[in-house]
């Protein structure tokens, strides 16, 4: 999109921020708005030469300074590029383009004082994100990434949509490997930190769940001393992390002591879920459209974050209840035969497997259920094990028929079966075309289907071709 005038930075802070050599140009040039994408580049703006795994932004140079570039970052050893562009432009050196974008997103973070919410967790951040942003809504306006711009790239660019009429943001912080909560958190100076949760996500890069809790923990360590640490007291991980903070904190929880908990809890089907929302001694019943215990969570963690950020307490009850559930996790669409089909392919880890079993073991009531299940990925020396639980997890809670996707679908198989699940009632289905034959046999009135799997499964194609049969 060609609207990119913001943020408007004079080069000499530019040069500052991202300690860079200016080798063309006036350091009291102006430049308006940047851009990573060669084609949505505007006059004026200022163009970075991102380098990926399958692409290299210096290629695109020609092309920022065709469509009116007026500036250029470029990485030190590409340097040899700057005798071929022309002297009217401003070009600086940096030594990494990705460090310098985060640098430059921090000098423009650091001109508003707006309260800046962040939040991470292993699973349910995009979620509580989307929450805190509806509740937060009724009464300013607020920045918020889009949908999981939550990495070294989305969350500086979030970032750098801030305008003199936003009063709050809030952002999402995702990480797999170790450092890099502590550089999102760097780049943010956030005011109030949530982790909503601590279990076994990308174990590939992080070896185990204790090396995980520190990552995420790094977003209390390196936030600012007067800022807000927002706990989940029903998580050991985060209790942990809770203990070490001495700072502000705001807990929240359902089974534990917390300042923000939840009551009454009462599970509508799929039409959502109640509960009395307790806070600082107030209480006043929520009633939410989102389906799942973990949901309740998320909303708890988004009620504390709000209380850090002052809001009234009748404006978060309120909010909680106009939220609606963002597509492709735990999505209900209702079947013609009366079923439905639970869209949660999103993403998958271990922990929102979990939940979400739980969850279509609650909807179905007296009803068969089905499972579509993609890989889970990044689990490192973790795999085979975890997808047998997720099997075994399958078999207990009573599903009726499980359709696998993946190279890891023999060890779901396994762990059903270990549980004494029938073999008969497991089928291999990499396509949905393959699925679609046995599931108009299989599938009855008011039967529940959850699809479910890592976001590369590409698990959304089988919901469309149910949808687009069944609906």
């Amino acid at each position: 999109m060609k609207d990119m005038k913001s943020p408007v930075l004079k080069v000499e802070e530019i040069i500052t921020a991202t300690k860079g050599t200016l080798v063309r140009g006036n350091p009291e040039g102006v430049l308006e708005g940047l851009s990573t994408n060669s084609e949505d580049v505007i006059g004026g703006n200022l163009f970075i030469s991102l380098i990926g795994k399958r692409f290299d932004g210096h290629s695109f140079i020609p092309d920022a300074i065709k469509n009116g570039a007026s500036g250029l970052l470029v990485q030190r050893e590409e340097e040899e590029i700057t005798g071929k562009i022309p002297g009217d432009l401003s070009v600086v050196l940096v030594d990494d383009t990705l460090r310098a974008l985060g640098d430059i997103a921090n000098l423009w973070r650091n001109k508003f004082t707006i309260p800046v919410v962040a939040v991470t967790g292993s699973s349910g951040k995009t979620t509580t994100k989307e929450m805190i942003a509806t509740v937060a809504g009724l009464s300013g306006n607020i920045l918020k990434s889009r949908g999981n711009y939550n990495n070294f790239v989305g969350l500086p660019l979030s970032l750098l949509k801030l305008n003199p009429g936003h009063e709050m943001a809030v952002i999402e912080m995702g990480t797999n490997r170790r450092g890099e909560i502590e550089r999102l958190t760097a780049i943010a100076e956030p005011d109030i930190g949530v982790i909503t949760n601590i279990g076994p996500a990308h174990l590939e890069g992080f070896g185990s769940v204790d090396v995980v809790m520190e990552e995420k923990g790094d977003l209390f360590s390196n936030m600012k001393e007067n800022g807000v640490a927002v706990i989940n007291r029903d998580d050991p991980f985060s209790r942990i992390l809770a203990d070490r903070w001495m700072g502000r904190n705001i807990s929240f929880g359902i089974d534990e002591n917390a300042f923000v908990r939840a009551e009454s809890i009462f599970m509508r089907g799929e039409r959502g879920v109640s509960f009395t929302l307790e806070m600082g001694g107030a209480g006043k019943g929520v009633d939410m459209t989102v389906v799942g215990r973990h949901n309740i969570y998320n909303a708890l963690a988004c009620a504390a974050a709000c209380r850090a950020m002052d809001i009234e307490y009748d404006l978060i009850c309120e909010g909680l209840s106009i939220f609606r559930q963002i597509q492709g996790r735990m999505d209900i669409h209702r079947l013609k035969r009366g079923g439905i089909v639970i869209d949660d392919t999103y993403n998958a880890n271990p922990a929102s497997v979990m939940e979400a079993l739980k969850t279509l073991n609650d909807l179905k009531g007296n009803n068969e259920s089905i499972v579509i299940f993609g890989d889970m990925l990044e689990l490192g020396e973790e795999t085979e094990r975890l997808h047998k639980e997720i099997g075994r997890t399958m078999a207990d809670t009573g599903v009726g028929s499980i359709f696998l996707r993946g190279n890891f679908s023999g060890f779901v198989a396994s762990g059903a079966m270990e549980k004494g699940f029938r073999e008969d009632h497991i089928y291999f289905a990499e396509t949905p075309d393959r699925i679609m034959k046995t599931l108009r046999s299989l599938l009855r009135e008011g039967d529940c289907i959850l699809v479910k799997g890592s976001r590369s499964m590409k698990m959304e194609e089988f919901v469309k071709a149910i949808t687009e049969e069944f609906d």
